[in-house]
């Protein structure tokens, strides 16, 4: 698999990657905070980070990474292509090439959660809402 660079013209796929996969693993999220959060991501949070994406053979994007200094700010993989290693490499990529050593997972998505213990990272704390005041508990981890 080769991680590649991201361009704004990937923006618009990138956000239906990242809405599938939250359809798929953040039962806890509502219709209405998907379709709020949605404008956020594509204006906001995709131009504020390093982003690097895996594409399949057609060019169409399976995955992608995205950081800010040495953080991982989202990781989303499409739901058909989990289980194949996709989430694997960019975390590796992003730790390895972009220097990553924490990210924040919502504490209602125990996959999430296995999938970076299981990377080496480790739980350091723990918030009880997430960075917009919602009551969506945040774990802190570290590698």
């Amino acid at each position: 698999m080769i991680v590649e660079n991201v361009l704004p013209d990937n923006y618009a796929e990138m956000l239906n990657v990242w809405e599938n996969s939250v359809r798929a693993t953040h039962n806890f999220i509502t219709e209405e905070d998907i379709e709020f959060f949605k404008p956020i991501i594509i204006e906001q949070a995709f131009p504020a980070v390093t982003l690097r994406c895996v594409k399949d053979e057609s060019g169409s994007i399976l995955g992608f990474v995205g950081t800010y200094e040495l953080k991982v700010e989202m990781l989303f993989i499409l739901n058909e292509a989990r289980g194949q290693g996709i989430g694997k490499v960019l975390l590796q990529y992003a730790i390895e090439q972009l220097g990553a050593t924490k990210v924040d997972v919502n504490e209602q998505n125990p996959q999430a959660i296995g999938f970076y213990q299981h990377m080496g990272f480790k739980v350091i704390s723990r918030s009880p809402l997430d960075e917009m005041g919602n009551p969506f508990p945040i774990l802190h981890m570290t590698l």
